[in-house]
């Protein structure tokens, strides 16, 4: 079946609770994790609290992303926008930079088990692109993880996206080359 990618609309938070289940994709984080200010405890957030601001952010329009679907049912998630929407990636020092003022970051893939391996993260990730681009944003950057030294990625630990997706659309290193989230850019 195709895979067709959308840019999120309130109209479409159904979709997003429906394919991010009673676990909020991944242990309640609800995509809610890289937003986190500082002071603020995750474990006090995840769960029903990271929901509801979800579910306000895409309702406010404040939480950028793209849905993929496989005829009606949602079997992805992409979440995107300035790079100081997500307050957590400037407290995680492997991943900061000099210029965060002026980047986009794509920090959180999703993929239903099932779906994944089937060019479902490649096709929200140009789509992704595509809309950073037509909203003005110059430089897009991505914190994939590395595979495992046998060469295959371990899928819980792979929510911010793999080398190769990175890759195979033009990304290059931007810093942490050595660490296990790498910041990889491209120009757009």
């Amino acid at each position: 079946m195709e895979t067709k990618v959308r840019i999120l609309k309130p109209a479409l938070w159904p979709a997003v609770e429906k394919l991010f289940g009673a676990n909020g994709a991944c242990g309640g984080c609800w995509c809610i994790y890289w937003r986190v200010r500082e002071g603020e405890s995750w474990e006090a957030i995840k769960g029903k609290t990271a929901k509801a601001r979800m579910k306000k952010g895409v309702a406010d329009g404040s939480i950028r992303a793209v849905l993929a679907f496989e005829g009606r049912e949602p079997v992805g998630w992409c979440t995107f926008g300035p790079r100081l929407d997500f307050p957590r990636l400037e407290r995680a020092r492997s991943l900061r930079c000099d210029d965060a003022g002026e980047v986009w970051s794509l920090p959180c893939f999703f993929v239903r088990a099932g779906h994944r391996g089937k060019g479902v993260g490649g096709a929200m990730l140009a789509s992704a692109l595509k809309e950073m681009k037509r909203l003005g944003a110059r430089t897009a950057e991505g914190y994939p993880s590395k595979p495992g030294k046998d060469g295959k990625y371990i899928s819980s630990f792979s929510w911010t996206g793999t080398m190769r997706l990175f890759e195979k659309r033009g990304f290059k290193p931007a810093g942490n080359t050595g660490g296990g989230k790498v910041r990889l850019r491209k120009e757009l």
